[in-house]
């Protein structure tokens, strides 16, 4: 590629100029197949899906798959054969193989890694105030495409596009699934929204980042003051904040319940706020009310992946390791792109259960590992005998987290079971982490 221009073989694509050149002699190519060859070109080697394509060659305009095909019949055409006697484009089925996690699996392998049975595909864009979803509903055991469609909206309108793409889907799956969902709550402002999905990235990494968290999600409550998952993040800030870094915490309990509660008032059907009001209620040690709450957001929501990691939190703590595990294997199949605090859950699970070499492999991910997180690594390694390891990781650890003692944390977990408490505390001390 120079500047603007790519050059593959004997061709050389100019995109501005829309031109193509073999062996410096122009090739007569019409303008949608410039597009689509601009678009392949740019990103060789990759797998390009059918809704990228048909963006870059009619991005304002809803067509059938066949002018695709047609174009990029066309294409293969006149480029020919590549030197290798290959094809320049090779077409892979749509619903056979793409990039996940790194690697190409087929839809079948995907849903069993996932333990789901139908799978949404699609791609989300957004310029100029505007956003356009392609999205699809494929039955992973025969392959059936269920429904497929392009949604072209304003900005304005994206939290209603969410909710005609669920309802989309409840339809094609009539018969397949349950009932449809309850009514949600959604938000009336964008921008508090991006705010959410910028803070809730945030939330156990560090005190700084909490503070900086809870600056977004104030802001966005005052945007958006009926946007209930603002409310609900922002209860987990205000009790993260200070309840591992060593401040008071009488005040943020009792701000972070109520938050907690008023999310739920909000909208008392989304499984989000029920799992953080019950997570809340455990660590105020309310464990029925808890284990009440924690109930309806999975009857709510089943697989509501932050449910099921924040259960397995309590469940550790409550002696329950085995239980726990299975709790944070599952959300971790549910989603396949966690944030941070799941790494700190299943190492916590795996110190807990005795597993240390399995909890320093997942508390030293790049994920988890400059987070809070920390602590159990170091205690992890201390207890594999490893303890100037674990002394340097507990140093770094207090970096973050200079107002840190044992007690404190002690004392502010949700823990009902003694063993579990002194196992902890144990690996803590080992670690020369601050009694």
């Amino acid at each position: 590629m120079q500047g603007s221009r790519f050059a593959f073989g004997p061709f050389v694509l100019d995109p501005g100029a829309g031109t193509l050149l073999r062996n410096d002699e122009p090739v007569a190519v019409g303008y949608r197949g410039l597009k689509l060859l601009a678009a392949l070109v740019e990103r060789p080697g990759e797998i390009l899906g059918k809704a990228e394509l048909m963006d870059a060659a009619w991005p304002d305009t809803a067509v059938e798959e066949g002018n695709l095909t047609v174009q990029i019949a066309q294409l293969r055409k006149l480029l020919g054969p590549a030197a290798d006697g290959g094809e320049w484009i090779s077409t892979v089925p749509r619903n056979s193989t793409f990039a996940y996690k790194g690697k190409a699996m087929d839809v079948r392998g995907i849903a069993e890694e996932l333990g789901v049975r139908y799978l949404l595909e699609g791609s989300a864009r957004r310029a100029a105030g505007r956003v356009r979803i392609n999205a699809q509903l494929v039955d992973a055991m025969s392959g059936e495409h269920l429904w497929a469609e392009r949604f072209d909206r304003s900005l304005e309108d994206i939290f209603g596009v969410q909710d005609e793409v669920t309802g989309k889907i409840v339809e094609a799956l009539l018969g397949r699934l349950r009932a449809p969902p309850p009514p949600r709550n959604r938000p009336k402002n964008l921008e508090a929204y991006d705010l959410c999905v910028r803070a809730r990235k945030l939330m156990d990494d560090s005190p700084q980042t909490a503070r900086e968290a809870h600056l977004m999600l104030t802001r966005a409550v005052s945007l958006d003051p009926e946007y209930a998952e603002a409310y609900r993040w922002l209860a987990i800030n205000h009790w993260m904040g200070w309840v591992h870094s060593g401040g008071p915490t009488e005040s943020s309990r009792s701000t972070a319940l109520q938050l907690a509660r008023k999310a739920v008032a909000i909208d008392p059907n989304d499984a989000g706020c029920r799992w953080v009001l019950a997570y809340l209620l455990a660590y105020d040690r309310s464990f029925a009310e808890a284990d009440s709450e924690f109930t309806k957001a999975i009857e709510l929501d089943p697989n509501e992946a932050d449910a099921w990691a924040a259960l397995s939190d309590i469940t550790v703590l409550a002696g329950r390791v085995e239980e726990g595990l299975e709790h944070i294997r599952k959300a971790f199949r549910l989603n396949p792109f966690p944030p941070s605090w799941y790494y700190l859950a299943l190492g916590q699970a795996h110190y807990a259960a005795g597993e240390y070499e399995a909890a320093v492999e997942t508390l030293r991910r790049d994920e988890t590992y400059r987070t809070s997180s920390r602590r159990f690594l170091a205690a992890s390694l201390a207890q594999l005998g490893r303890l100037d390891e674990a002394r340097a990781e507990a140093e770094l650890f207090l970096v973050g987290n200079p107002h840190f003692t044992t007690r404190h944390w002690a004392a502010t977990e949700p823990f009902s079971d003694a063993a579990t408490l002194e196992h902890f505390v144990d690996g803590f001390r080992k670690a020369g982490l601050p009694e």
